[in-house]
């Protein structure tokens, strides 16, 4: 299974929260969408805060270099 980027990922979860709305849909399957979406959310949510971990390290570099850190 091809990798999915954050926004991806974001938006397969959305579709999925989409599915789950359908009253006609049956229990077993919303789970399996359940379960899915929150996989989804959960990986988008690893690979944010490894962007903000970056950006952080980033930030700090510039101000240990002297560098002033744009607002």
């Amino acid at each position: 299974m091809e990798k999915l980027d954050f926004e991806s990922k974001v938006e397969a979860a959305k579709k999925i929260m989409e599915q789950l709305m359908d009253p006609e849909i049956p229990l077993e399957r919303s789970v399996k969408l359940y379960k899915e979406g929150m996989a989804l959310l959960k990986e988008a949510g690893e690979i944010l805060e490894k962007a903000k971990l970056e950006v952080e390290t980033i930030e700090k570099e510039q101000i240990e270099g002297g560098e002033e850190v744009p607002v």
